[in-house]
């Protein structure tokens, strides 16, 4: 059997990763309409993991300001003009697809793309006890009481996490 691969997300891919998202995160149900936007906003920010032709996981991610999120399945109907920060909104892969690196791989593909884009930090909700593999990552837990709500939506244990990220231009904003 073949290692997974990343590859970009395609349109076609869409309704594959919304699937593969209610396997994944069964706790945390998201709206297919909410994969479309994310894709249609900023495709070059969507990913697909494929193995043997088969979608086995999906990363999506976009600019939006620092110290926010959106809340669990909303729609948030345009990029921001200006935010400093790139937001990865998922990352969920199959069981049969993990272990072989993938999941680092990615993350380390959304930085390099976030530090080449100016972006001067990189945020995302922690869910399922995953704030210990993004830690590993550079990330930090952060404390936003103006997203509590938010956090709420995501669960209990949800954590909003930070990296800054070296050699940043800050063309998309200013925020720290």
């Amino acid at each position: 059997m073949t290692r997974p691969a990343w590859r970009p997300m395609t349109a076609d891919d869409v309704a594959a990763a919304h699937a593969l998202s209610q396997t994944v995160h069964p706790g945390y149900p998201e709206a297919r309409a909410v994969f479309a936007e994310r894709h249609q906003l900023y495709p070059q920010g969507c990913f697909a993991l494929v193995r043997e032709g088969r979608l086995c996981g999906y990363a999506l991610s976009h600019p939006f300001p620092a110290d926010s999120a959106p809340a669990l399945d909303t729609l948030i109907g345009a990029l921001p003009r200006e935010a400093g920060n790139y937001y990865i909104h998922d990352v969920a892969m199959l069981q049969e697809a993990r272990g072989h690196g993938a999941a680092s791989a990615i993350v380390e593909r959304l930085k390099t793309h976030a530090r080449a884009g100016g972006f001067a930090c990189v945020s995302l909700i922690a869910v399922n006890d995953s704030a210990a593999f993004w830690t590993r990552h550079e990330f930090v837990a952060r404390a936003v009481p103006a997203l509590a709500g938010k956090l709420a939506s995501y669960g209990a244990h949800a954590v909003y996490m930070r990296c800054a990220l070296r050699a940043a231009t800050r063309a998309h904003g200013s925020e720290p």
